[in-house]
C-alpha cells in the first residue's frame, strides 16, 4: 500500500519507506509528512524493485530511502545491492537503514556500499529527520549532475566524427599543425572544426572544453568517430 502526501508537486522530495511492519511505516509516514515530504511506503523490498523497474512507472524526483535491514524475502541489504548492480530506474537512491536487529559487521557493510546512515532502534524522530535531510540533498546533487551530463552529451552527440577528432587532439593540447599531421589535413581546416567544436560543445575556452570532456568521462580512445 503507498501514502503520498497531498497537493505536492511530483518534482517535491520523495521518501520511499520499506518496512514489512505496519505500525512501523505508518508511524515513519507521519513523520515525514509532518517535515512537509511527499511518502511512500512498500510492505516488501520486491515489491519496490518490481515497481522501479516497471517501465510504465516514471521515475520520481529527487528521492531517498528509509529501509528496514531484515524484511522477509529480499533484505535491505540486499535491496541496496539490486540497486547498486542494476542502476534500477536510471535513478540515484541514498538509503538510510534502520534496524532492530544491527551489529558493526553489518553497518560496515551497508556503509561501504554507499549508506547514508544506519540507525538502530530505537532512534529519535531528529536522527532519522536529519538523515533524510541528508540522503535528499545527496540525491538533488545527483540529479543536478545527471542532467548536467545529460546536457554536455547531447553537445557531443552533434559533433561530426571528424570533429571529435580534432576535440580529442584539442584536450591533448596539440597545436594546429600537429593535427593537421595527425589527421592529414590542413591547418586551415583544422581551425575550422576547432571552431565549429567550440561553437557546438558551448565552451568559451580550452580549460572549460577539457572540463566538458570529463564531466562524460570519456576516455581518449572513446571519442573517436561513431
Amino acid at each position: 500500500m503507498t501514502f503520498l502526501t497531498p497537493a505536492m508537486s511530483n518534482d517535491a522530495p520523495l521518501v520511499i519507506v520499506v518496512d514489512d511492519d505496519l505500525s512501523m511505516r505508518e508511524a515513519l509516514s507521519s513523520l515525514i509528512r509532518s517535515a512537509g515530504l511527499r511518502v511512500e511506503t512498500w510492505a516488501s523490498a520486491a515489491e519496490f524493485l518490481d515497481r522501479i523497474q516497471d517501465p510504465q512507472h516514471p521515475a520520481p524526483g529527487p528521492a531517498c530511502l528509509v529501509l528496514d535491514v531484515r524484511m522477509p524475502g529480499l533484505t535491505g541489504l540486499e535491496l541496496q545491492q539490486h540497486l547498486a548492480s542494476r542502476n534500477a530506474g536510471g535513478q540515484t537512491w541514498p538509503i538510510v537503514f534502520i534496524t532492530g536487529h544491527g551489529d558493526i559487521p553489518m553497518t560496515v557493510r551497508a556503509m561501504r556500499a554507499g549508506a547514508i546512515e544506519f540507525l538502530p532502534k530505537p532512534f529519535s524522530d531528529q536522527e532519522l529527520l536529519a538523515a533524510i535531510d541528508l540522503a535528499l540533498a545527496q540525491a538533488r546533487a545527483a540529479r543536478h549532475d545527471a542532467a548536467a551530463r545529460q546536457s554536455v552529451q547531447a553537445r557531443f552527440d552533434t559533433l561530426t566524427p571528424r570533429e571529435r577528432e580534432v576535440l580529442l587532439l584539442m584536450v591533448q593540447g596539440l597545436r594546429n599543425k600537429v593535427t593537421a599531421d595527425r589527421l592529414g589535413i590542413s591547418e586551415v581546416t583544422v581551425k575550422v572544426h576547432r571552431h565549429h567544436v567550440m561553437e557546438k560543445m558551448r565552451a568559451s575556452s580550452l580549460p572549460m572544453l577539457v572540463d566538458l570532456v570529463d564531466r562524460l568521462g570519456l576516455r581518449a580512445g572513446a571519442l573517436g568517430g561513431s
